[in-house]
């Protein structure tokens, strides 16, 4: 009985369900050159029916696997190929039937299309900087033709969601801020990509909270067996000297590389025809190379592509054969449309079957997010992510490239899929997430992070939240274990600010009107204000809870410290770029100050970088 009910499991985890065991295979090579093509899209076909499809391997081969007995066609495509394809391919069961291609590129007589092909150049030119290689030649009948890789045109279509800035809360009717944490640096780098670029972001680019959050900040380690320390610290607004700032600080326990458990890796990489340009595959290359060199023989990784259809290029692999695995990462090359949500359904696949029980489960989706074909849109993904989180899988999504960059959507997929996010926009970017941060990036060590702070409104009589607007969680939220929220790597820091306005304040708050059937009746405290938090270990199902009352003179300081000081300059910058409402006094030059003041040891020159960002942004806003 045992051995019937592996079976079942075993053809339940295969790629495609058949119920006979004949096998085609075979190879796909360019005609001219004869060098093996990997990542083409290969399609099998029964009676015109659709019944399954791959992409060729690194030494440009495919299978199909547990075919039944019948007729066959094979459709291949690729890029600037001509489309090829055989019919009448006989499978016999238990056998197994080779069939190659040998494909041809296009080739365009220069006479009809010489207008068409440099227009076309010069938009993939401008678009991307990168050189164009055309070769000429003669055919048969004596006319020019033209052969050439015809390239993925950019235009620029990054998309970003609106963000709407968190208000000022009067404190009598909304005394609760709920919200969950978040890890995630992408806004900043790919802040610092357009500043480098001598442009001004995008305001709904500038996400107050991640730029925040990209720095480390010297919080204490937690004692004993909280995962995380919490630390606050109150002090006058240096954008607004009428209001006070409140930094809540949290620190993740750092785990030693040799305590943390064994990494079971899937590198979900996308080939499609928009990643064809420097900044996108070459640099993603780059970058996964770190993240391997770093790998331990009990690590094990696989790594599966997608473009106009998703395969696996590398079966899962122990940790310490890196030369295998770069080879099969340097050989892969783009094109092809972008079918992402097959990708991740393969990907989640390969994943939970070289599942490590108490071990490290993580996706790594790769990509500029132009999802183009199958499950595309913003609320298909983060239904599927939602539903492939449940098998104890997590999520990191790494965001590539420029001009038809999709922020929304990988910001999205990556908060549903308890995952992170960042973007790599050079190779530092890329050691510093890969190299630096590894284990923070890659292991969890705390999972649903949510905060809920109660204000006493004896001593508050208004707060802002600065950032965080699409991590807002109603109240209910906060004590239902069933609903999502942010997670914590190994030493990573969470900082969130609050922008308050005190009791005595006679500044107007916009409000509601008196209620007519409740009385609000103030309770006699010295209380600031009380700090809760809910948390779950990542193999577990049910919340902690940590609940601290704090008073004004806890947490207080004549002295603001370097933490506090460099995330308020962060944070006012940040508002800055935004041209936020809430900006007052701020000014480019007050943050180049503080943060000079707060720089300290900056061993990275990460702190010197933003001051130099900043410089940047004060020219080009002139």
């Amino acid at each position: 009985m045992k051995k019937i009910i592996i079976l079942i499991l075993a053809v339940g985890f295969s790629t495609f369900s058949f119920s006979q065991t004949g096998i085609l295979k075979g190879k796909i090579i360019d005609k001219q050159s004869k060098k093996a093509l990997p990542g083409v899209s290969v399609q099998l076909y029964q009676q015109l029916t659709l019944k399954a499809k791959t992409i060729s391997g690194n030494n440009g081969t495919y299978i199909f696997k547990n075919l039944s007995d019948g007729s066959y066609k094979v459709e291949v495509s690729f890029r600037e190929y001509k489309t090829a394809s055989k019919s009448n391919i006989s499978v016999v069961n238990g056998k197994s039937t080779i069939l190659n291609f040998q494909v041809e590129k296009i080739l365009l007589p220069i006479s009809n299309e010489k207008q068409e092909m440099e227009e076309s150049y010069m938009d993939f030119e401008m678009a991307t900087a990168m050189p164009i290689r055309k070769t000429v030649g003669i055919n048969a009948m004596g006319m020019a033709y033209q052969a050439y890789d015809k390239p993925y045109i950019q235009h620029n279509t990054e998309s970003y969601d609106m963000i709407n800035e968190n208000t000022f809360k009067e404190v009598l009717n909304n005394p609760l801020s709920t919200f969950s944490v978040d890890v995630d640096r992408a806004s900043y780098s790919n802040i610092r990509r357009f500043l480098k670029q001598s442009l001004l972001p995008n305001k709904d680019a500038v996400r107050i909270e991640e730029m925040v959050n990209y720095f480390d900040y010297d919080y204490p380690q937690p004692a004993g067996e909280v995962p995380f320390s919490i630390n606050m610290e109150l002090n006058k607004c240096p954008w607004n000297t009428k209001h006070e700032l409140l930094a809540i600080g949290l620190q993740g326990k750092e785990i030693k590389t040799e305590n943390i458990p064994a990494a079971n890796l899937v590198f979900l990489l996308d080939v499609s025809g928009s990643m064809n340009s420097p900044n996108k595959l070459p640099l993603l290359k780059q970058a996964f190379k770190i993240l391997i060199d770093k790998l331990r023989p009990e690590d094990k990784v696989a790594i599966v592509v997608y473009a106009g259809a998703a395969g696996v290029v590398l079966e899962s692999t122990r940790g310490d054969k890196k030369d295998k695995i770069i080879t099969a990462l340097s050989q892969l090359q783009a094109g092809g449309s972008t079918a992402g949500g097959e990708g991740i359904i393969l990907a989640y696949t390969i994943a939970k079957q070289n599942f490590v029980k108490n071990g490290n489960n993580r996706v790594i989706l790769a990509t500029d997010g132009d999802f183009n074909v199958g499950a595309s849109s913003n609320a298909e993904m983060v239904r599927l992510i939602e539903e492939k989180r449940n098998d104890g899988i997590f999520l990191s999504v790494l965001g590539f490239g420029m001009g038809n960059y999709k922020d929304s959507k990988m910001e999205l997929i990556s908060n549903a899929g308890n995952g992170n996010y960042a973007y790599i926009d050079n190779i530092l970017e890329a050691k510093k997430v890969f190299g630096k941060e590894i284990w923070g990036t890659l292991y969890t060590i705390a999972k649903d992070v949510k905060f809920q702070i109660e204000f006493n409104p004896a001593q508050v009589k208004a707060y802002r939240l600065i950032g965080y607007e699409n991590r807002i969680l109603n109240k209910e939220d906060f004590n239902d274990d069933k609903k999502d929220a942010g997670e914590i790597g190994s030493g990573h820091t969470v900082t969130a600010l609050y922008e308050i306005i005190p009791a005595d304040s006679r500044e107007q708050i916009p409000d509601v009107d008196p209620l007519e059937y409740q009385k609000t009746s103030l309770v006699d405290s010295k209380n600031l204000l009380t700090v809760k938090l809910r948390y779950k270990n990542p193999e577990e199902d049910e919340s902690k809870l940590i609940t601290r009352k704090i008073k004004r003179q806890d947490i207080f300081s004549s002295e603001p410290s370097n933490n506090f000081n460099f995330a308020a300059a962060v944070a006012e910058f940040g508002m800055l770029l935004r041209n936020s409402e809430f900006k007052a006094d701020s000014d480019f030059n007050h943050v180049i100050l503080m943060a000079n003041k707060a720089k300290g040891d900056d061993e990275n020159g990460y702190r010197n970088e933003f001051i130099k960002l900043v410089e940047t942004a004060q020219l080009l806003n002139k």
